[in-house]
């Protein structure tokens, strides 16, 4: 049996993040997360720990429908930081504060996400930092 590399390991995890969003699993979705994850919001502020995390995942989903498709996850050597790129396919369900009205529109959109990834004291890796990647432009005109 061949040993897993530290890249095998960070791409299985943020793998696993993308399957537990898919499955709209949220709490999976935090347990892979260290407990003072930085959250950086598409063209937003950076958010800190996991209850900001929690409260932006009630926000989306209250808002949008969204699953992830085509996912490419790739990493470092070390396994210490992460990409990955997608296609959002989604449905807008609720106001969201400052974005248009929602009407159920749908919307296809690439997206990507930047991740540092951090070996925790119990040993296993989480994410420390997750960056997303979007075009607002796009998105406003799909959903308009």
């Amino acid at each position: 049996m061949s040993e897993i590399t530290a890249r095998q390991r960070a791409t299985t995890l943020v793998r696993d993040y993308y399957a537990a969003f898919n499955r709209g699993d949220w709490a999976g979705m935090t347990a892979l997360l260290c407990d003072d994850v930085a959250h950086d919001l598409n063209q937003g502020p950076r958010e800190a720990g996991r209850a900001a995390f929690d409260a932006f995942l009630a926000r989306m989903a209250r808002s949008y429908r969204e699953r992830l498709e085509d996912v490419l996850v790739m990493a470092d050597d070390d396994g210490l930081r992460a990409a990955a790129e997608y296609v959002v396919h989604g449905e807008y369900l609720a106001d969201d504060a400052g974005l248009p009205p929602a009407r159920g529109q749908r919307y296809v959109l690439p997206g990507g996400a930047f991740f540092t990834l951090r070996a925790e004291a119990d040993g296993r890796l989480r994410i420390a930092r997750v960056s997303n990647y979007y075009n607002l432009e796009d998105w406003v005109a799909q959903v308009r």
